[in-house]
């Protein structure tokens, strides 16, 4: 169920690609201004309008009332008194964010009306392109900057799932890493949307990548708010082993890079997550290398025992990389964007973002 409430736009309190967060009060369920602090409301300018402060609009609250992580906050369903233009005729009849009131329409990169699809229409591989998958978005720059750290100039295309948020203008990361020309472009694909290309799904979504984006490393992974449940199967992660099917059924190179954490307050999260031994381990059928950045002390070696346990398991479909560290933090640190996984920062949790990183790097050797 939905939770509405209407409030009063009091300020804009940031705003970036595609999004602008307000500050909002609250009004209660008679109308009445409560006495309350203000709360944080995102609103999608394309889709609800633009709000001006004194505005009256009309929220979803359901994530905020229950005090969820990366989502907890409201979103605007409307601006009544100032509702978006319609947008000019034009072609595209693709449909994302399906049977909902929001659903929009948007041009897909491989449909008939596309610029692009007579490349498209018989594109069949991605002809050796290495394609990082990884379980969270905030694994995205870091990955970038392991990649960045051995190819400065390297092409990389973010092909964003929709397993967490669907429109990727929530994302400030992708919209820093495009600002600072270390994302050529993102590619939304399945329901997902807003990206610099709209794609079916992650097979057309990689195709995109190499054949229209010219990419020389794409990077998969779904947008941030990615759902787990505490249960072997339940968690929508599941969807990086599917991208390395993907990856291989289009004759690219995976690379699985390793969810791994030393401060999460979860035993199934600490050295390498149950979600990656599952996704890799279980979901994915196709080969991939697995790198694992040489860590040092007692949590370094269970890592590598963790991941040599993974690959040893998959009868010869993953292959242990392991991969050097030594300037992975002078990279990270040169970050456009803030790095933080589960609201952990690099020094709270620096493990997190040296996994990605390795990724990155090792993804370079093979270019």
């Amino acid at each position: 169920m939905i939770h509405w409430r209407a409030a009063t736009v009091l300020q804009v309190r940031s705003r970036w690609a595609g999004a602008v967060e307000y500050a909002v009060r609250l009004a209660s369920a008679d109308g009445v201004a409560d006495l309350n602090e203000p709360v944080r409301a995102l609103a999608y300018p394309d889709l609800v309008g633009e709000a001006q402060p004194g505005d009256t609009v009309l929220l979803n609250t359901s994530a905020l009332q229950r005090g969820l992580g990366t989502g907890g906050l409201a979103l605007v369903v409307a601006v009544p008194d100032r509702l978006p233009a319609d947008p000019p005729p034009g072609p595209g009849h693709v449909v994302k964010a399906r049977y909902t009131p929001l659903q929009a329409m948007v041009l897909g990169v491989d449909e008939q009306e596309s610029p692009h699809h007579e490349v498209l229409r018989e594109a069949d591989s991605v002809d050796g392109l290495p394609v990082v998958v990884a379980d969270l978005h905030s694994a995205l720059p870091a990955v970038i900057a392991g990649l960045r750290a051995e190819r400065p100039d390297v092409r990389v295309a973010y092909v964003m799932t929709d397993g967490g948020a669907l429109p990727v203008a929530f994302s400030r990361a992708v919209a820093g890493l495009r600002e600072a020309g270390w994302l050529v472009a993102a590619v939304t694909v399945g329901q997902s949307f807003g990206g610099d290309l709209e794609a079916v799904n992650v097979h057309t979504g990689l195709l995109a990548a190499a054949h229209v984006l010219d990419a020389d490393v794409a990077v998969v992974a779904q947008g941030p708010g990615n759902l787990g449940t505490g249960t072997r199967w339940g968690f929508s992660g599941t969807s990086a082993g599917e991208a390395v099917n993907a990856v291989h059924a289009l004759g690219g190179r995976a690379v699985a890079s390793l969810r791994v954490s030393e401060a999460d307050p979860r035993e199934r999260h600490r050295g390498v997550s149950h979600h990656s031994l599952t996704a890799y381990g279980r979901v994915a059928m196709a080969p991939a290398d697995v790198p694992v950045p040489r860590l040092e002390g007692a949590f370094g070696a269970a890592v590598l025992r963790q991941a040599r346990e993974l690959t040893q398991g998959s009868g010869g479909r993953l292959r242990l990389v392991e991969v050097d560290v030594d300037g992975l933090d002078a990279a990270l640190a040169t970050s456009p964007v803030r790095l933080s996984t589960m609201g952990r920062g690099l020094d709270a949790d620096r493990a997190s973002f040296v996994a990605a990183a390795a990724a990155g790097r090792h993804a370079a050797t093979l270019l």
